[in-house]
C-alpha cells in the first residue's frame, strides 16, 4: 500500500502544480490583454491630441488672433473676384481727408508705389464704404498702430474681396509715425481688403513669411490730435492690444 500512497501523493502534487501554473498563465494573459487594451487607448488618445493640436494651429493661422504682433485681419473673401482695377490709382498721388472722431487727418496716397492697394482704397472711399466704420484695434506696447476699416468691427470683416500682392513694404521693417498701411492675415500676401492701420508712433513691424505690409501713403496733418484724443487714452481694460478706450469711428474718407 505504501507505493500506492506515494503515487497518490505525487499525483496530487502534480495536479496542484498544474493548477498553480494555469493560474499564473491566466494572470499573465489578463495582464497582456490589459496592456494591449491600454496601449490601444493610449494610442487613440495620442492621435486625438495630435489632431486637435493640428486643428487648433490651422484655425489659428486661418484667423489670426487680435493680440498677434501684426496688423492682421481675416478677410471676408479670399478670391480676386470684384477687386477694383489697379488702373484707378492712375499712377499719381491722391490727397484728401480722413476724419476720425471729428479729427480731420490730411492724407496722401501714393498711387504709383502701391497701385492695387491705392485703387482699392479709392474705390471704397468713393462708395463711402468707410463712413461710420469703427477703428477696432489700438496697440501701444512697443507696437503703435490704430487699425480701422472693418465693417464687422472685430477684425474679421472686409469689402467682400481680397487681393495681393504686397506693395511698397519697407525693406527695413520700419514704419514711421504717420504711415498708412494695409492690414492682412499673417503669412498671406493676398489677404488685403478694406482694413488699414495708422502708425501713430515710429514702429518696427517684423516681416513674416509673406513679407511686410503694403504702405499706401501717410498722414500729412492732424496726427498729434489723434494721438492726444485717442491713442493716449489707451486700450480698454488697460491692456496693450485691443479696442481703444475711447470709442473711435471713421466719419468720412474723401480723396481726389
Amino acid at each position: 500500500m505504501a507505493p500506492s500512497k506515494q503515487n497518490d501523493r505525487e499525483a496530487r502534487q502534480a495536479r496542484e502544480r498544474l493548477r498553480a501554473y494555469q493560474a499564473r498563465q491566466t494572470v499573465h494573459e489578463q495582464k497582456v490583454k490589459r496592456r494591449t487594451r491600454d496601449n490601444w487607448i493610449g494610442g487613440i488618445a495620442v492621435i486625438v491630441i495630435v489632431a486637435l493640436a493640428i486643428g487648433t494651429q490651422l484655425l489659428f493661422f486661418a484667423k489670426p488672433s487680435a493680440t498677434s504682433a501684426s496688423a492682421s485681419p481675416s478677410p471676408s473673401a479670399s478670391s480676386a473676384a470684384g477687386v477694383p482695377s489697379k488702373s484707378i490709382a492712375e499712377g499719381r498721388t491722391w490727397t484728401g481727408d480722413l476724419t476720425i472722431n471729428g479729427i480731420k487727418l490730411g492724407v496722401s496716397l501714393d498711387g504709383a508705389a502701391a497701385p492695387q492697394a491705392v485703387s482699392s482704397t479709392i474705390s471704397l472711399a468713393q462708395k463711402k464704404f468707410y463712413d461710420g466704420l469703427s477703428c477696432h484695434r489700438l496697440t501701444n506696447g512697443g507696437f503703435y498702430v490704430l487699425q480701422c476699416g472693418d465693417p464687422k468691427g472685430d477684425g474679421t470683416g472686409g469689402p467682400g474681396y481680397s487681393y495681393g500682392p504686397i506693395e511698397n513694404a519697407p525693406k527695413d521693417d520700419k514704419y514711421p509715425a504717420g504711415t498708412l498701411a494695409m492690414a492682412r492675415q499673417s503669412g498671406n500676401a493676398s489677404s488685403q481688403g478694406s482694413q488699414f492701420f495708422i502708425v501713430y508712433k515710429d514702429t518696427t513691424i517684423p516681416s513674416d513669411s509673406a513679407g511686410g505690409y503694403t504702405v499706401i501713403g501717410k498722414i500729412t496733418s492732424g496726427l498729434d490730435t489723434l494721438v492726444a484724443d485717442v491713442a493716449d487714452k489707451g486700450v480698454q481694460g488697460g491692456g496693450t492690444d485691443g479696442k481703444p478706450a475711447v470709442t473711435t469711428k471713421i466719419d468720412s474718407f474723401t480723396l481726389q
